[in-house]
């Protein structure tokens, strides 16, 4: 068993000042020696780290003063020894109220490939200490990488970024909804919410007050913490940063005028996330899409499939009951990534050297298609949960799997009943979109043989884990897709417990249009990412509970460890 208390850190940082220890996740400051002003300056948020390129990365705090707003200023020291007796990179900034007294600096003069020791001081008093990592170059022989998405605080403890802290990965990758903006007892339910785990401000967060409050309330979680202070983090925001199903000028969650303008809520989001994440912030808040490089063997794309130029999502019933839903749904014109970052997207894929092409973004990319007849009786059990629609779902997907197992499929997937996006928020909602950039990587991979540039897309949103084919719209596959599950959001199993193996057997039946080749519809965990020359290798590990202190680290199975040749 595995707790959250202080027993269960095996990563104790050093501070080479203090006499003793300081763990990451502690809320206190270490006064460093002399006479300590009585206004201590307090880092109750730990330290980070992020977007390492080979030379430089960002390095992030937060420090206040006890008892005062004024400006704090700071320095900064990178090492490479914990004793910081070999100080290679060092320099001055101030965390001022402006912003929410978070600091970050760009440290650079760094060595490719070289573990870092970092720390910020403010006179006597000295923050925890961070672990980071610059980017490899040249040729390189292994990257592993782990993989979130989807860290509900309301719904449970972050035992998966505890226990990545202690794995071998040697870079973090969040692929959004770092926060959520529900207020509290609304998502999950107030009866629901995790003991000691209601969110702050109670209120839905819309002002930029709000949204700051809600990113501080995320980063006081001790395993957070230690994530942090342990490898550098790439990330990219999704929905929940902003509001529910945000798309490029609203949100399903947003009420316009009760809750001000979406224009204003957006700002707002902007700027606190690039004030509480350990995020290279250029002239544009709204421009996050970036590519990073890892010598010969892996160039990272990361992706906006959210904000910059995402088209409102389609209704279902609008696409499959009326012509002017399904021409939209088809329409060659409709985005999600914008023309803007799709033309970046085909020069950073064609200008790489690297072998493995890897998209970072938010949902779901491979057709994750169900019958409409099953679908409309998932409906019916949200709109009526009972034993009834539970039972009226197994007796639908039994007799789609026996008509698709027997000699006549089509008396089954007729005009009427065809197969369909579960879900039109994710790629399966822009097929064109998605048609395009695998198109572009098929066309990019075949002008460029001799580097034999494979794709790999790493997506979340989902709160489940997959392993899937991408494929062209005339089957042709193109590459494979690796899909975390959540940190502490719920999935299928929080609305149909009884029914998690009749609904990983059927999104995985390959007879029909899905493109899934496993996936896991229960359990909260992250992904491990390996790479080498030889293959990719996604390892699936998960914990057994988010909702009490105490869990299991469950090993990955045979099957839970997915590869994809090189």
């Amino acid at each position: 068993m595995a707790s959250q208390d202080t027993s269960r850190r095996s990563f104790i940082i050093k501070l080479a000042s203090v006499s003793g220890t300081l763990a990451t996740g502690s809320l206190l400051s270490a006064c460093g020696g002399g006479s300590a002003s009585s206004n201590m300056v307090q880092f109750n948020y730990g330290v980070a780290s992020g977007d390492p390129l080979s030379n430089k990365v960002i390095l992030w705090t937060h420090a206040k003063y006890q008892n005062s707003n004024d400006p704090v200023a700071l320095r900064y020291e990178v090492a490479t020894d914990v004793a910081f007796s070999n100080v290679v990179s060092s320099g001055a900034t101030t965390a001022l109220e402006a912003a929410s007294f978070t600091a970050k600096v760009d440290a650079s003069g760094l060595a490719p490939a070289t573990e870092y020791y970092y720390r910020f001081t403010s006179g006597v008093w000295i923050s925890p200490v961070g672990r980071t990592r610059t980017l490899p170059t040249g040729t390189v022989a292994e990257v592993k990488l782990a993989v979130f998405s989807c860290s509900s605080y309301a719904h449970g403890h972050f035992h998966v970024y505890g226990e990545a802290s202690k794995s071998d990965a040697q870079y973090a990758l969040h692929l959004g909804d770092y926060i959520y903006e529900y207020k509290d007892g609304e998502y999950p339910a107030a009866a629901s919410v995790v003991f000691g785990r209601n969110v702050l401000p109670a209120n839905e967060i819309v002002s930029l007050s709000d949204y700051r409050i809600r990113h501080a309330l995320y980063k006081s979680d001790v395993n957070l913490k230690l994530l942090h202070a342990r490898m550098p983090m790439i990330a990219v925001w999704d929905d929940h940063e902003f509001t529910n199903d945000t798309y490029m000028t609203g949100a399903e969650n947003h009420t316009e005028g009760a809750e001000g303008t979406f224009a204003a809520r957006k700002a707002a989001a902007l700027q606190a996330y690039h004030e509480w994440m350990p995020i290279r912030t250029g002239a544009d808040k709204a421009v996050i899409y970036r590519s990073f490089d890892f010598g010969n063997l892996l160039s990272l794309h990361m992706l906006d499939t959210r904000l910059i130029g995402r088209e409102k999502q389609l209704d279902q019933t609008a696409v499959l009951t009326t012509l002017a839903g399904q021409q939209a749904w088809m329409s060659p014109s409709r985005q999600l990534l914008g023309t803007t970052q799709t033309q970046w997207l085909t020069s950073a894929m064609t200008n790489s050297t690297a072998k493995w092409q890897v998209l970072g973004q938010q949902v779901v990319m491979a057709a994750t298609w169900l019958p409409v007849s099953v679908q409309t009786k998932f409906q019916a059990y949200f709109a009526s949960p009972d034993a009834s629609t539970v039972g009226a779902i197994v007796a639908e997907v039994n007799a789609y799997k026996s008509a698709l197992s027997g000699p006549n499929p089509a008396s089954y997937l007729t005009a009427s009943n065809p197969v369909v996006p579960y879900s039109f928020d994710a790629w399966d909602g822009y097929p064109a979109a998605r048609e395009t950039v695998l198109q572009t990587f098929a066309a990019v991979a075949a002008s460029q043989p001799t580097i034999g540039k494979k794709l790999v897309a790493l997506s979340g949103d989902s709160h489940n884990a997959w392993h899937t084919n991408l494929t062209l719209a005339n089957g042709t596959k193109v590459g494979e897709e690796f899909a975390t599950s959540s940190v502490s959001s719920p999935g299928w199993e929080a609305y149909f417990p009884s029914m998690v193996p009749t609904i990983k057997s059927l999104f995985q039946d390959t007879t029909s249009k899905s493109n899934v080749q496993w996936m896991d519809a229960s359990r909260r965990g992250y992904l491990k990412m390996t790479f080498t020359a030889a293959q990719a290798k996604g390892e699936f590990i998960f914990v057994d509970a988010v909702n009490s202190g105490t869990y299991t680290l469950q090993t990955p199975v045979a099957a839970e460890t997915r590869t994809y040749a090189g």
